[in-house]
């Protein structure tokens, strides 16, 4: 079971007293928010070696696959950055509400973006993820903001809508 009181420890499973180590949920979201390059190589702080991450793009498993997903995302990305905005917690398992802000580093765009999205996150006994599944609209969220295809979208969009 995770835990959502940092400054309160929840029993492990079976009633057992907390095992040393446990990540917390507030860790988890920090470490979310305050994610850089260089703190990819740390993520198994927070996830499981077998963990599974699934995006409208991505379905990998293990450790080393989640962490290409974020180099990823920073080597296509200018200052890409997660703010959680909201919480559903309920045993070993969460949903997490979040805005993604970030810029275009190919096309060089000067405005900024933000895509809104959720993340349901399951946690094995010692507060690590489990499953990474995240749910947000490619289409609105990203493809509509790119030069060429966002026109294409858009008016794919308007077509639908008419």
């Amino acid at each position: 079971m995770i835990d959502t009181h940092p400054a309160e420890p929840s029993p492990a499973p079976g009633g057992a007293s907390e095992k040393a180590g446990k990540t917390t949920l507030a860790q988890t979201i920090a470490a979310f928010e305050s994610l850089t390059p260089a703190s990819v190589s740390a993520l198994g702080r927070i996830y499981a070696q077998d963990a599974r991450f699934v995006d409208p793009f991505n379905q990998v498993q293990g450790l080393a696959q989640v962490q290409a997903i974020y180099r990823h995302m920073f080597e296509t990305l200018e200052q890409p950055r997660f703010v959680v905005t909201g919480k559903l917690v309920e045993a070993d398992q969460c949903f997490l509400l979040w805005d993604f802000h970030f810029r275009f580093r190919a096309f060089r765009r000067e405005t900024a973006q933000k895509i809104a999205g959720t993340s349901h996150l399951h946690f094995n006994p010692q507060g690590l993820i489990t499953l990474h599944h995240d749910y947000w609209d490619a289409v609105h969220g990203l493809y509509q903001q790119m030069p060429v295809i966002g026109i294409l979208m858009r008016w794919l969009r308007r077509r639908a809508n008419s």
